[in-house]
């Protein structure tokens, strides 16, 4: 009886947990360049049971057979396929096509510097010219952060990253790609750090000026999953519910045997 409550509640947590992700990447799904995340589900791993001094069977433990614990989330993942893009016309929005991440230097609350990167290239220009995020970090190009001529009738930016203003070229985007994007950490709402183990290499992305990637959230599959885990815990819960009512069943009888009804 209690392990089928637990297994019941192992499928109750999983579902718990899936709705969780659904329910952001939905919240997310008019992000610039969000990446839905997912989860997979794996069964606990099975155990043998036996009869021990069990008087029904002697003096030898009987092998029942085995038993499963239920379900457990497996790992989670990240879909690093591209969005849509969306034409803006701003000089600094900025989309990538292909792989590859802008660099960015991030400072923390405790004054500390780091380089970060995102696909959200939804830019702007100081006052000083530096480019900077939404969040005021700096944009780095090959010789640190970008900073452009204030005074520039028109900034260009190349397919390859390569930043003009009015016909000078005054740096270019560095833009990084990865070997393996499991070595990518989420830092904050949309960007990544490199774990030290993570390997570079060259980025085959171009650049759009004038354009923001989308997120690549698919509204209507999010929904149907979400009906899916709706369904798949209430049947958990279902369960739940018999296994506790034949528990109680039996707890009934047996104390009916024993006053003597």
């Amino acid at each position: 009886m209690v392990k089928g409550l637990y297994t019941a509640y192992t499928g109750l947590v999983n579902q718990q947990n899936r709705l969780d992700v659904v329910s952001n990447n939905l919240a997310n799904a008019a992000t610039t360049a969000y990446k839905k995340e997912g989860l997979t589900s794996q069964s606990f791993d099975e155990v043998m049971a036996y009869k021990v001094k069990d008087a029904s069977v002697g003096t030898v433990n009987q092998y029942i057979g085995d038993l499963n614990l239920g379900v457990k989330i497996g790992e989670s993942y990240r879909d690093y396929s591209q969005g849509s893009f969306r034409e803006t016309g701003e000089n600094f929005d900025i989309a990538l096509s292909g792989d590859g991440f802008f660099s960015i230097s991030f400072t923390n609350k405790a004054g500390e510097t780091s380089t970060m990167y995102t696909r959200d290239g939804n830019f702007s220009m100081t006052k000083d010219g530096y480019l900077v995020t939404k969040d005021g970090d700096f944009v780095l190009g090959e010789g640190g952060p970008i900073q452009l001529p204030t005074d520039a009738a028109k900034i260009a930016i190349d397919r390859d990253g390569t930043i003009t203003a009015d016909g000078v070229q005054i740096d270019k985007l560095a833009i990084t790609d990865f070997e393996d994007y499991n070595y990518l950490e989420q830092y904050g709402e949309n960007l990544y750090r490199a774990l030290d183990t993570a390997t570079t290499k060259d980025a085959a992305g171009q650049v759009y000026q004038g354009y923001l990637e989308q997120s690549n959230v698919n509204v209507v599959s999010e929904m149907v999953e979400m009906i899916t885990i709706s369904r798949a815990f209430e049947a958990n819960q279902k369960a739940m519910n018999a296994a506790d009512d034949t528990c109680l069943l039996y707890t009934s009888d047996a104390a009916d045997d024993l006053i003597g009804v």
